[in-house]
């Protein structure tokens, strides 16, 4: 088992190299200032954390009161990815062609982009983390 000073590594880890990585290739690919691209990418990191915050307190009382558990079945969990995803792209969207002046189009397709980039880098990172701190052997 992984201890907190470990999780918190792994997780300030991920978002400053996920941050650093995709602002330095979405700025490049799309010849857009780095900065703001970066303002958008830290911003988009706070709205994620938030988000996630909330929804799943939210997704959870829901639970709680249409089934009275909060247990979820590996459907449910992909409809609780599915529906958070969905929120924060509603969210992000609008922002993300405002800032960038771009349409809504092609904000999507960024975001879309971006989802790609994370899915990729997650599996990635997530390899080389335990690669360079292993967990450590379980205590009988």
């Amino acid at each position: 088992m992984r201890t907190t000073f470990d999780r918190l590594r792994h997780t300030i880890g991920f978002e400053v190299f996920g941050l650093i990585i995709l602002t330095l290739g979405i700025s490049q690919l799309m010849s857009m200032d780095m900065k703001k691209i970066g303002v958008l990418a830290i911003a988009f990191s706070l709205i994620a954390m938030g988000w996630n915050y909330y929804y799943n307190i939210l997704f959870d009382r829901f639970m709680l009161k249409k089934t009275g558990r909060v247990h979820k079945t590996t459907l449910v969990r992909v409809l609780h990815a599915l529906i958070f995803e969905l929120g924060l792209l509603t969210i992000s969207l609008p922002i993300m062609a405002w800032w960038l002046n771009i349409s809504l189009i092609s904000a999507f397709a960024l975001d879309m982009g971006i989802v790609v980039f994370y899915l990729v880098y997650a599996f990635v990172y997530n390899l080389v983390y335990d690669y360079v701190f292993p967990i450590p052997a379980a205590k009988a």
